[in-house]
């Protein structure tokens, strides 16, 4: 099994930045790829962005695509997404996920592991 704790969300006004963390612990060997999701209330949960730990291949969703940066640490089984130029609509639980394949995948199914989720407000 693989666990996976997001930290690092929080308020943040119109146009500010925020990171968020995820660590990973238990069987990290066996992911390939992982992905942060968001999901605001009545809304589906969305993919924000993905990184595959093989070849550090990237992907980004069509809301943030110019606006953050995610990064991984494989020594800290640690996983970041840097976001800037914040907007309300970004308000959102943001969600860690993992997956045993290698590639990136922008559906929520297709991921193995979840974390809890981080609340970001973004305030106007």
């Amino acid at each position: 099994q693989v666990q996976l704790v997001e930290s690092g969300g929080g308020l943040v006004q119109t146009g500010g930045s925020l990171g968020l963390s995820c660590a990973a612990s238990g069987r990290t060997a066996s992911i390939y790829a992982m992905a942060w999701f968001r999901q605001a209330p009545g809304k589906e949960r969305e993919f924000v962005a993905g990184f595959a730990w093989s070849d550090g291949t990237i992907s980004y969703g069509d809301s943030v695509k110019g606006r953050s940066a995610i990064s991984g640490d494989k020594a800290k089984n640690t996983f970041y997404l840097q976001m800037n130029s914040l907007k309300p609509e970004d308000t959102a639980v943001y969600y860690c996920a993992a997956r045993r394949s290698v590639l990136i995948a922008s559906v929520p199914l297709e991921y193995d592991y979840w974390g809890q989720g981080t609340q970001v407000t973004v305030s106007s």
